[in-house]
């Protein structure tokens, strides 16, 4: 956060920058000598992007080690089920027929949400029989979805010659001209799913042995599975809603995790989400200064950063099972 904060396109000195933060959030020392341009570049542009990219981070990768647990799947996340494109859907759609500032900013975060979650409704719908899940059928529920929602995005952006690149701009991801309030509303949702999550990591432990040996051990397989994509797309569609699509994050951080500390959702959870912020922190800065001053859209970073580490954990697993 101290080098993102104190990195940009301005070329405003370093002991300038913490100066004016330090006086704004503490009120210690002088107030610094600085142009109001100065301030407003940093408590208004860069503080809010820095603690908003950490938010998108940590709630994406929460999802996916949750998508992961309870799906038993390593490739599950927020796209595999279909959420990020319902929410690319709804963004799609507003802005394709300008209605994207029918109530302001929040216009298309809302409608990205909504849509989010209808696409997570119509996956279980179509997963379900007679009220349970088989995982295998969720997965391909989920690419189902994925795919019509990605068909229609598609159909919308061809259709939209006006307004083409703001859609394209949205579904490549991105935290520019974002602030507090972004950080403010998913700020709750990230705090509860967390908490919630927690307390079915021994149950995601269990769900490694398998779902019968699970209900054997005492956990309600059907309304763990149920509650706990719930709260995994509600974090992914609300992160998704203010930063547009990113891919890699939610599928990238929790093997990381694994790597570092095993399989143990205890651990598991909690790092996901400190390791996910720390990725999109670092992805975000490296898109707004690598070419600066044209910044490269965040989703398109992450996916630089995320496929070669996903190929070498692919050609890692190949290896061990030739062994």
């Amino acid at each position: 956060m101290i080098v993102s904060l104190s990195l940009g396109t301005a070329n405003i000195p370093i002991a300038e920058v913490w100066s004016i933060v330090l006086h704004s959030v503490t009120g210690w020392g002088a107030e610094p000598i600085s142009s109001q341009a100065y301030e407003q570049i940093v408590l208004q542009v860069r503080f809010p992007r820095v603690v908003l990219a950490i938010l998108v981070g940590a709630s994406l990768s929460l999802a996916g080690a949750a998508f992961q647990g309870v799906l038993r799947n390593p490739l599950a996340d927020s796209y595999t089920l279909g959420v990020a494109s319902g929410a690319s859907f709804g963004a799609a759609f507003l802005i394709s027929f300008g209605w994207h500032y029918v109530i302001g900013q929040w216009t298309v975060p809302i409608a990205a949400f909504i849509t989010a979650l209808l696409s997570l409704f119509i996956v279980m719908r179509l997963a379900s029989v007679n009220g349970k899940f088989k995982i295998e059928t969720i997965i391909l529920a989920g690419v189902v979805v994925q795919a019509f929602f990605g068909a229609v995005v598609s159909l919308l952006v061809s259709l939209s010659d006006s307004v083409v690149n703001e859609i394209v701009f949205w579904l490549m991801g991105s935290l520019a001209l974002r602030d507090w309030s972004f950080s403010m509303m998913l700020a709750p949702y990230l705090a509860a799913g967390a908490l919630v999550l927690m307390g079915f990591a021994r149950a995601l432990n269990l769900f490694s042995l398998g779902e019968r040996q699970a209900a054997h051990l005492g956990v309600h397989v059907e309304r763990t599975k149920r509650i706990v994509l719930i709260l995994g797309t509600l974090l992914s569609a609300a992160a998704v809603s203010v930063s547009g699509t990113i891919g890699f994050v939610g599928l990238v951080t929790p093997h990381l995790i694994r790597l570092l500390v095993g399989p143990d959702y205890r651990l598991l959870l909690p790092l996901s989400a400190i390791y996910g912020g720390i990725y999109v922190l670092w992805a975000d800065t490296m898109a707004r200064l690598l070419l600066s001053p044209t910044e490269i859209p965040l989703g398109v970073v992450t996916a630089f950063l995320g496929a070669p580490f996903f190929a070498w954990l692919l050609v890692r697993h190949k290896r061990k099972v030739a062994i």
